[in-house]
């Protein structure tokens, strides 16, 4: 089958993956507790005739195998299933039923698409030039991810995969481009946690304690001369506290606080050099605020990185299908993070953007509680996935090296 015939038989499967995406984003589940969401998934793919494992990892991982015309070459192709702890705001009639849970990252679109490659390259098993691993991965948005785990399940390795898909819907661009880097697409990410021990005392007579949300609130802004002053101004790195707690009534002297946030940086290399900085300033802070620390430093997904030769070729492909105006090349990489990067770790890896700008309205950024998409992104984001798929196998199938 050519481009445009896939762009024809997704377009063929828009009613279905309308559906597929909504009910998804009714039914959200939160990391590792996608149980409702693997269910339907592996029921959707036993019908179309695939192989299918549940509880891969021992997680709710689900992954199924197509095996075309030949068993080798094989390419992964990955979507993630886990929604977010964020109460919705769209209004939308297919909003989320469950109260304080939201797909507001795009999942739910995603793996309506993945369904979606499903079902066309299953009706052409025939001619499918190798076997096609469908994985849909629970828990990307907490450390240490889900890609660990289907990992250790050596799903990689049966049968060995030359390499791997991934995406990642934007409502930045719009609907039928691209956004793709070759090289560091997204950032490496580290969680902390540091918790502050005081004294409670009574607010009078503050002198007597050791104000635990005071050192808190000096540690917040001197973490940030991490960035400032200590690391190499022309290097990327962010450092945000996320979440501050502490005290228990407002006429007494905090005895506790907790913060915790997130690192990141495109140069895995400054991991511990960071790590030792944060070790000093909270050190410092306690030292200064008579407050003793807890110090807890989670080391969480490497740098994203697209394959140079993959990244050509997904360009020149994507541009036969969608034009090559519409490939729009990225300037710089997202300090986001990816745990689709831990793939890359054992196979090389293309990631890219699928543009979804919502029709009506301002985009909205991912994790906002009015994110949404224009549901036309679905049937271009099969027909890019099914083409590239079958263009790579055939590549493979060729002999060609330009992949190893």
């Amino acid at each position: 089958m050519e481009g445009q015939g896939f762009l024809s038989r997704a377009r063929e499967l828009k009613d279905r993956l309308i559906m597929w995406r909504r009910w998804f984003h009714r039914h959200p589940e939160l990391s590792f507790r996608e149980k409702e969401t693997s269910a339907f998934i592996a029921r959707a793919l036993r019908e179309m005739g695939l192989q299918v494992k549940e509880g891969v990892g021992g997680t709710y991982g689900v992954v199924a195998l197509l095996e075309g015309k030949y068993k080798t070459p094989a390419m992964g192709l990955r979507a993630d299933m886990d929604a977010l702890p964020v109460q919705e705001e769209t209004g939308a009639e297919y909003a989320s039923q469950h109260p304080g849970i939201m797909h507001a990252c795009g999942h739910d679109a995603h793996m309506a698409v993945l369904l979606g490659v499903a079902q066309v390259l299953s009706q052409m098993r025939p001619e499918l030039p190798g076997t096609v691993v469908f994985i849909f991965q629970p828990g990307e948005e907490v450390l240490p991810g889900g890609a660990e785990a289907i990992i250790k399940a050596g799903v990689l390795d049966d049968p060995p995969l030359q390499a791997m898909i991934g995406f990642h819907v934007t409502s930045y661009l719009p609907v039928g481009t691209v956004g793709i880097k070759e090289g560091i697409f997204m950032a490496a990410a580290d969680n902390f946690t540091v918790k502050i021990l005081g004294r409670t005392s009574h607010a009078a007579a503050p002198h007597l304690g050791q104000d635990a949300v005071v050192a808190a609130a000096q540690l917040v802004l001197a973490l940030q001369t991490l960035v400032s002053r200590r690391m190499d101004p022309v290097q990327p790195v962010v450092l945000t506290v996320g979440t501050i707690r502490g005290g228990q009534k407002e006429n007494i002297v905090a005895g506790e606080a907790v913060l915790e946030g997130t690192v990141r940086y495109l140069d895995l290399s400054l991991r511990e050099g960071i790590k030792r900085h944060m070790e000093e300033i909270i050190k410092g802070v306690a030292l200064a605020t008579g407050t003793r620390k807890d110090f807890q430093y989670l080391e969480g997904y490497p740098p994203l990185y697209n394959d140079p030769e993959l990244t050509a070729f997904f360009k020149e492909k994507a541009g036969e299908l969608l034009g090559k105006e519409k490939i729009r090349e990225l300037p710089h990489p997202s300090m986001g993070a990816e745990d689709f990067a831990r793939y890359g770790e054992k196979v090389p890896l293309l990631y890219f953007n699928l543009g979804a700008m919502p029709r009506e309205g301002s985009p909205q950024p991912w994790h906002h509680p009015r994110f949404n998409i224009d549901e036309d992104c679905l049937p271009v984001g099969v027909a890019l996935l099914s083409h590239l798929t079958v263009e790579f196998l055939k590549k493979f199938l060729c002999g060609s090296r330009i992949f190893f």
